[in-house]
């Protein structure tokens, strides 16, 4: 993520948290927010999501049963899965600071993924005892998309100037994960 990008991120991510902190009527200014955001208890269990969550996550989270995560399924760049309990909100709340500069992608019920980054920020009352936290989700699928279509590029190169068969036979392998989850990131116009 870009320098302005991580601005206007901290800029949403300010709003929420200054709105939070009013109490009441948080949801309101939530609401109007042009990215997903949603808050946790301080168990992890989902207890707000705004309209931009829902259409990222591609599904409606599950008041009191939904923990830590707004997704359906979650994996690491690299294909990963990250069970929910060990994602960057669980993390926050676990550790009570905020988690910053991660990528992950979400998986939506049809099928489709989207990167992200997330920035699960935990909220604390005078005293400095959870309360719950907030987070607010970037979606970088292109920018992502297009670093694994580079990576694909790479390996193909590499595999077309080595002699060892198996290298080569690795490395066409590798590209063609890239390439494949390059096209899951990528948005149709």
């Amino acid at each position: 993520m870009d320098l302005l990008e991580t601005s206007r991120a901290e800029e949403f991510l300010q709003a929420a948290l200054t709105a939070l902190q009013r109490g009441r009527g948080f949801e309101a200014v939530l609401d109007r927010l042009p990215v997903p955001v949603y808050t946790t208890d301080r168990e992890g269990r989902v207890t707000y999501w705004n309209q931009a969550c829902v259409d990222f996550a591609g599904r409606e989270p599950q008041l009191g049963d939904d923990r830590w995560c707004v997704s359906w399924q979650l994996y690491s760049i690299d294909g990963a899965l990250i069970p929910h309990s060990e994602c960057p909100m669980a993390r926050a709340l676990n550790e009570k600071q905020p988690i910053r500069h991660e990528v992950a992608v979400a998986m939506r019920p049809d099928g489709s993924r989207v990167a992200f980054t997330p920035y699960p920020t935990p909220l604390l009352d005078d005293d400095g005892n959870l309360k719950g936290a907030v987070n607010l989700l970037i979606d970088i699928s292109d920018k992502q998309s297009d670093a694994l279509r580079e990576q694909a590029a790479r390996c193909r190169r590499l595999a077309n100037a080595t002699n060892d068969r198996g290298a080569s036979d690795i490395l066409r392998n590798m590209a063609s994960r890239y390439e494949e989850t390059s096209g899951a990131l990528r948005r149709e116009p």
